[in-house]
């Protein structure tokens, strides 16, 4: 799994802090250019690993959120679609795991040809530390993973 720091997605600095402010994480942020609108993606989580989101938070998020991007943009042609990372979210680039500590997840260690799930303790650029139903520590570098989901 590769790992991409959140500095390097365009204009991801600059809207993080917002998102936080109001009590969440900013997931993922995409912004696609095409002819007429520029169309944006932003998925936000609780920063509670224990809560949802509510078409409320979207909502809410959203009316902070895409002002913000407009003006960064220089555009009001926009249209943003906002939302959760569900349940069924497969994470994406390695930088998530840090956004998601106390969370149960499940990857797929290429190592051992195998899942392994735990509730995550730690993560950094490198590798990703989960605790075991056992109660073990387990730590998976980013290269070993093929894929990642979040238990329910």
């Amino acid at each position: 799994m590769e790992y991409i720091a959140f500095d390097a997605v365009p204009h991801y600095s600059e809207c993080a802090p917002l998102v936080e402010g109001l009590g969440y994480h900013l997931i993922e942020l995409k912004i696609v250019p095409a002819k007429t609108v520029t169309k944006i993606l932003a998925v936000i989580a609780p920063k509670d690993p224990d809560r949802n989101i509510s078409v409320n938070d979207c909502s809410r998020v959203h009316h902070a959120l895409l002002p913000r991007l407009e003006a960064l943009l220089g555009t009001d042609n926009t249209s943003m679609e906002l939302t959760s990372p569900g349940i069924d979210r497969n994470i994406k680039n390695a930088a998530e795991f840090s956004l998601f500590i106390g969370r149960s997840v499940r990857v797929w260690n290429k190592k051992e040809n195998d899942w392994i799930g735990g509730k995550i303790v730690s993560a950094d650029d490198t590798a990703l530390t989960m605790e075991t139903e056992k109660g073990e520590a387990v730590t998976v570098p980013y290269g070993e993973i093929a894929k990642a989901k979040f238990v329910q």
